[in-house]
């Protein structure tokens, strides 16, 4: 079975011991491709350092995440992303969105920093990635805003856990939902959220070194997990582990779409 992993930190410190280790252990898993959203200025070195030893396996993406979106660095660090976007193609414009859970003070400029990168996805023609964490609502309403038209914005929420009615609104703004380990959690309700949501909207990724699925949750997560994700969805639909793994496999590749170009 082919696999893609569509968002995944093996960049990250927490990999420094055996980065090359655990990209083998995904690739053997039948992980061929991991795409990696960026951070902030000081991940991207090691961010295309990792996609460099592994070409044609991991992808990197550039974006500001935003919890690092500061008053006093936001104008550089996007500075910066553009300045990246000006000089290569990427598959993706991410990590961005928006994060209530950490800091709702910094709202209205988080606000500003996603429109703007949303913005150059457009300009680019490339997809984003989106962090909605405790602001699904709000980042559909500002995404809403890009697109309708025949140039409308694509992309995927990452590591969704809106309501059923939040993954119908995303879906049918032609956006994918990314599911992760949360969805094998025991008191998640993830499963019933996108229960009514065809397949063909669904992509796979696992967020390493963070939300590790069962058994590994309270481990420090790495993409070949992404085989439990697979085979806990694989039972919730009753669709055999080899047809959902192309139908995701497809999606994430229709995704990533634009970079193949």
């Amino acid at each position: 079975m082919k696999l893609i992993d569509t968002h995944t930190h093996l960049y990250l410190p927490e990999f420094d011991n055996d980065r090359h280790d655990v990209v083998r252990r995904a690739i053997d898993a039948g992980v061929e491709r991991m795409y990696l959203p960026n951070v902030e200025g000081e991940t991207i070195d090691a961010m295309h350092e990792l996609e460099a030893a592994f070409p044609g396996n991991c992808f990197a993406m550039m974006g500001l995440h935003p919890c690092s979106v500061k008053k006093e660095t936001m104008e550089q660090e996007l500075a910066l992303v553009e300045t990246w976007l000006s000089k290569r193609k990427y598959p993706a414009v991410g990590e961005i969105g928006l994060d209530l859970y950490w800091d709702k003070s910094t709202l209205e400029i988080q606000v500003e920093a996603l429109r703007i990168q949303c913005s150059w996805a457009q300009k680019y023609n490339i997809p984003v990635v989106l962090h909605s964490r405790d602001s699904t609502a709000e980042c559909i309403e500002v995404i809403s805003e890009f697109t309708g038209t025949d140039a409308g914005l694509k992309g995927v929420f990452h590591c969704f856990s809106g309501t059923a009615g939040e993954a119908k609104a995303i879906t049918e703004m032609g956006f994918f939902l990314g599911i992760g380990g949360p969805l094998t959690y025991k008191k998640s309700t993830l499963a019933e959220s996108i229960r009514e949501i065809s397949t063909d909207y669904l992509v796979l990724e696992t967020d390493a070194p963070y939300l590790s699925p069962v058994p590994y949750r309270g481990k420090r997560n790495e993409s070949s997990y992404i085989r439990q994700v697979l085979d806990f969805l694989s039972e919730d639909r009753m669709i055999g582990k080899a047809e959902l793994a192309e139908i995701t496999t497809r999606n994430a590749l229709k995704l990533f779409a634009s970079h193949e170009s």
